[in-house]
């Protein structure tokens, strides 16, 4: 594959990027090594190798959910700056709904 003005140019464009000339020369140069790189692993002879499609055996390695204790409710109230015997209280974030009829 080649690659040329025109293909940096497509790409940039696509990226929304924006290059001046010594920039899209380093581009096209780093391309084009990137493109020899995969050419070269074109190469390989990979018959009978299994892609892979995880870097472990392990089905699943995340532990079984054990309930443990928490805090009461008290607990965790006693340091809230506003609270009342069930709910933290905190200010009113939802601003009012607008009026009936759509005026306002």
């Amino acid at each position: 594959m080649e690659v040329n003005d025109a293909l940096v140019d497509k790409l940039a464009h696509l990226a929304r990027l924006q290059f001046n000339e010594a920039e899209k020369a380093e581009i096209k140069n780093d391309l084009q090594r990137m493109i020899a790189f995969v050419e070269k692993l074109n190469e390989l002879n990979l018959e009978g190798v299994e892609p892979l499609l995880h870097m472990s055996e392990e089905l699943n390695v995340l532990r079984d959910d054990a309930v443990i204790g928490s805090i009461s409710r008290e607990e965790a109230l006693k340091n809230a700056p506003a609270h009342d015997t069930i709910f933290f209280k905190v200010p009113k974030v939802i601003p009012p709904a607008p009026p009936a009829g759509g005026e306002k």
